[in-house]
């Protein structure tokens, strides 16, 4: 463009003087002064044109990359849906394996109970522990429904276990997770009132803690915090109680 002024200011020179017969200094000057007008206008509209193309150059560049990143996107997507149909598949398959598993201990259990002259072996253990297995396989699992159930049944069928603070526990946890505060909250005062000193009886002083707030029982959770920290004072669940209770004040 300024190339394009010179040669139009050049040819003006020129111009004038060959017209000075035709034209006053006033017209002439005034006739310069236009064209240099024009010149500057069409300046302006070169600059006009660029940036204008300029923003249409980034633009286009921003839906370039736009639709790389959806491509990108799509491909991700794929991905996990690829992913998602590989891990319900895994789901599926163990689940069929478990259900498998529990069904060969039923029948194992089952054997061994017409055995013996049709009589089960009080003292063997191994019935009762493939049933406690099996019940806490379905925790390990996620099935907290099918859990309750197992434990239920364990507890209704090995009334003296070895396993029994623990098969409390699980059963309490079970009913906690499908929502059922208040029988969660009734096992767990069980399980501590018949074994006070069984491994879990911190968690679940702590976890009857849960249950009572769920409840909107929130003075007797405070309540149970403070006495879980007294009878259990180097536990993780105490330390766990402490922070409970400096976040209520």
């Amino acid at each position: 463009m300024l190339q394009l002024r010179a040669f139009i200011l050049l040819g003006l020179c020129f111009a004038v003087p060959a017209q000075a017969g035709l034209f006053s200094d006033d017209e002439a000057r005034l006739k310069t002064q236009q064209l240099e007008a024009r010149v500057l206008k069409l300046e302006s509209l070169e600059d006009t044109i660029k940036q204008q193309t300029k923003a249409l150059l980034d633009l286009q560049s921003q839906l370039d990359d736009l639709k790389n990143q959806l491509r990108d996107l799509r491909g991700k997507n794929e991905e996990l849906a690829h992913g998602l149909q590989d891990a319900e598949k895994r789901e599926k398959d163990f689940y069929v394996d478990l259900d498998t598993r529990v069904r060969r201990f039923e029948s194992a259990d089952t054997t061994a109970a017409g055995a013996a002259n049709g009589a089960a072996d009080p003292s063997d253990p191994a019935p009762e522990d493939r049933a406690f297995e099996g019940a806490y396989a379905w925790v390990k699992a996620g099935n907290n429904a099918n859990a309750l159930q197992a434990f239920q049944d364990f507890i209704d069928k090995y009334p003296e276990a070895v396993h029994m603070p623990n098969a409390l526990y699980w059963l309490a946890g079970s009913q906690f997770a499908l929502k059922d505060s208040k029988s969660a909250l009734a096992t767990y005062e069980k399980l501590l009132s018949a074994y006070p000193s069984a491994p879990k009886a911190a968690d679940a002083m702590l976890n009857m803690a849960s249950c009572q707030q769920s409840l909107k029982q929130h003075a007797a959770a405070q309540k149970t915090l403070k006495q879980l920290i007294a009878k259990y004072p180097n536990s993780a669940a105490a330390d766990k109680a402490h922070k409970l209770l400096a976040a209520a004040k």
